[in-house]
């Protein structure tokens, strides 16, 4: 009865430390399980290919401008047409007009 007593005070007591190191175990340990299990399933290859389609209509569900069809409504709302900046002269890089330079013909090396 004591010793009872003495495991329910130190489970009472458990350190955040403890807590976060058992739950990381025990999060761990079923992952190995579905893991070992997930090997010995075997499924048949149109599930593959149904599950590719949906993965690919989910990563590309932001771009609707090419379904055929409406099942998705754009939003209605009208927003300003964006007018590109335009460049006034202060803004340009000021580029010297001449570059000079000499140009000599290569030297022959002797062999």
């Amino acid at each position: 009865m004591y010793y009872k007593k003495i495991v329910t005070r130190a489970s009472a007591r458990m350190s955040s430390t403890a807590q976060f190191g058992l739950i990381c175990f025990l999060v761990f340990f079923a992952l190995s399980q579905v893991f070992q299990w997930a090997q010995e399933l075997t499924l048949p290859l149109p599930f593959f290919i149904l599950g590719g389609a949906i993965l690919a209509i989910a990563s590309n569900f932001d771009r609707r401008a090419g379904f055929p069809f409406s099942l998705i409504h754009s939003p209605t709302s009208e927003a300003p047409p964006v007018e590109p900046p335009t460049i006034t002269q202060s803004q340009t890089p000021k580029f010297p007009r001449e570059v000079s330079f000499t140009i000599r013909k290569p030297e022959k090396l002797d062999q």
